[in-house]
């Protein structure tokens, strides 16, 4: 007995995206742990997860990873793009650490937020507001940077105003021999930034939806909305808004190199984004799915040990 067997008559019936194989995706969650790493015909050759024993070696290793994509780029006097997330946050100190104890300025980097919470018309939060991105990316990255950091006219948040014009600044960036790094959480319901799996129902093929550059007032997923109550407004879903700007795969698909992390373990035994990590690394690529495009770039995702499981029941 399971979801799968009591679906019908339930109140979930109907409830998840309608391309959804539910037997598909747990049959992705069924692998012994010790396989999760084991490479999949679909995965890129320059991709590569890396499970992390503790969150400090997670938050240490993703934040050198990116640190060394920052100062590759200054080196090889490249310019470099940077899409950024605000989950996994606790990575950036040590970004910042890194470029400092190399005195690295980031005066060749240019950010672009890659989502921000928002109304259905588009409108976000004030920069000062203690929910939004912009003011998170503030606090942890561009400040504590100091005299290295990214000016700020090459800061680009997920504004009504802004976002629409990232491909342009993109591609302007890449014209001139520059690069396109991703940086990427995986969320609950597999999205990458905010681009949920609904979505998919809009497009009339693939290649229509890998061209789609972002969206304005995207309509969340419930998953999502209760995803990010637990992990970013203390289980207070009333605080949580129902849309957000997002950048979408026509951007984040022409990275030059992605770098995942994945740290939604709990503790006791409780997590959230097992079945999230396991189906981006075992399903294959699908526009329902939309984390299931990441291992077909080059790249390393950053998991916690705990999260390939094994996905068991254990009462907490």
């Amino acid at each position: 007995m399971d979801l799968l067997s009591t679906l019908a008559g339930s109140m979930l019936e109907g409830f998840f995206p309608a391309g959804w194989n539910l037997s598909r995706i747990d049959e992705c969650c069924s692998h012994p742990p010790d396989t999760i790493c084991d490479r999949q015909s679909f995965w890129h050759k320059g991709f590569e997860p890396i499970p992390c024993q503790t969150l400090s070696d997670f938050e240490t290793m993703l934040g050198h990873e990116m640190a060394v994509q920052i100062r590759k780029s200054r080196e090889e006097g490249q310019k470099l793009a940077m899409i950024l997330p605000v989950g996994p946050m606790g990575m950036y100190r040590w970004v910042v650490y890194f470029l400092k104890e190399w005195n690295i300025p980031c005066d060749h980097v240019t950010g672009f937020n890659m989502d921000e919470w928002s109304d259905a018309n588009g409108n976000t939060l004030p920069a000062t507001s203690v929910g939004s991105f912009e003011h998170a990316m503030v606090q942890a990255f561009y400040g504590p940077l100091g005299k290295l950091t990214v000016p700020p006219r090459q800061r680009y948040f997920a504004r009504k105003d802004l976002l629409p014009i990232f491909g342009e600044q993109i591609a302007d960036i890449k014209k001139s021999g520059g690069k396109l790094v991703t940086v990427y959480g995986i969320g609950r319901v597999m999205h990458i930034a905010f681009w949920e799996p609904h979505f998919a129902a809009e497009y009339p093929d693939e290649a229509a939806w890998k061209a789609d550059e972002f969206r304005l007032g995207a309509r969340l997923h419930p998953l999502t909305i209760e995803q990010n109550a637990i992990t970013s407004f203390k289980s207070r879903t009333t605080l949580v808004p129902a849309f957000a700007n997002t950048v979408g795969p026509g951007l984040f698909l022409q990275s030059d190199y992605a770098i995942g992390g994945a740290d939604g373990y709990l503790s006791r035994g409780m997590m959230w984004q097992g079945l999230s990590l396991w189906t981006t690394l075992r399903h294959g690529p699908n526009p329902w799915l939309t984390s299931t495009y990441m291992p077909t770039l080059p790249g390393r995702l950053f998991f916690l040990k705990e999260l390939a499981g094994p996905l068991e029941a254990e009462c907490n």
